[in-house]
């Protein structure tokens, strides 16, 4: 399989930086932000995806995410920037992996809030971010960071959140620095999980960004089998994941169909912009 370029033409897949402010001009961000436009922006990181997928799937994701959340608001009569795309962040899990970049938590609060606070001086009064990366850490991370900048700022920061993320973190569903949505399982009810760059992670990089995928490497991967209790053993991370997932993939991949991928982040999205409109008005 040929190597991708690193210059790829949006024709062949879609930049991170699509549709974001950083496509548009300061005249035009003033503008949108005059007509009251919110902010979305996305929470990834750069960590390892098993053999054939980049390291920046988790930025790819979300960024696909919001596309489709900015269309959908726009034909519900809101106006949306999104923010491109964040990806430094904590990483425990792939932690003993090459190219899983790993930063304090605090260090990403501080960044995280400064830049909603930078937003706020601009004008922007309403900042909704979700997560490309299901790292406990990362997550709890982004949740104090919503909650720091609601506080130091004049907008309204709030992260969108899987319900079972935030249960799993502790949160209330009714913190109003959190907005749960609920999506569909990544797999259908088995005694298997897909967890990380398996079936579901693939499905949706094959819909969006298959350019990047090496699919060569893909079709011949096998189903790691893995269930409840392997999860448990893979979340305390560094050598333990390692240990589970010699080969960075919890799932399988080889299953993957771009158009699960591209139907998946049409449901999210759905779904998350119904709470958006109840959260505006």
């Amino acid at each position: 399989m040929k190597a991708p370029s690193p210059f790829v033409s949006l024709e062949q897949g879609q930049s991170v930086f699509k549709d974001t402010i950083a496509e548009m001009t300061y005249l035009e961000v003033e503008a949108a932000i005059g007509r009251g436009a919110i902010a979305l922006w996305s929470m990834g990181v750069i960590e390892q995806h098993g053999p054939h997928l980049p390291t920046a799937t988790d930025v790819y994701i979300p960024s696909a995410r919001l596309r489709a959340i900015k269309a959908l608001l726009a034909d519900s009569g809101i106006e949306a920037l999104i923010v491109p795309p964040f990806y430094w962040g904590v990483n425990v899990v792939s932690a003993n992996f090459p190219a899983s970049i790993k930063v304090r938590a605090e260090v990403m609060i501080d960044l995280v809030s400064d830049v909603i606070k930078s937003l706020a001086g601009d004008g922007v009064r309403r900042v909704f971010c979700v997560s490309g990366h299901n790292d406990g850490g990362h997550n709890e991370a982004v949740y104090r960071a919503m909650r720091k900048a609601t506080v130091e700022s004049s907008a309204q920061a709030c992260f969108i959140c899987d319900e079972a993320i935030l249960r799993r973190l502790g949160i209330e569903m009714s913190d109003p620095h959190v907005m749960p949505f609920c999506v569909a399982p990544n797999q259908p009810p088995g005694p298997f999980l897909d967890i990380h760059a398996g079936e579901w992670e693939t499905s949706v990089m094959l819909g969006f960004n298959p350019e990047v995928v090496r699919e060569d490497r893909m079709t011949g991967l096998v189903p790691t089998n893995l269930g409840p209790d392997d999860l448990a053993e893979w979340r305390k991370g560094f050598d333990a994941s390692r240990r589970v997932t010699p080969l960075g993939y919890f799932g399988d991949p080889a299953a993957a169909h771009a158009a699960r991928g591209r139907a998946s982040i049409a449901s999210e999205a759905k779904a998350i912009v119904q709470g958006i409109r109840q959260r505006v008005a």
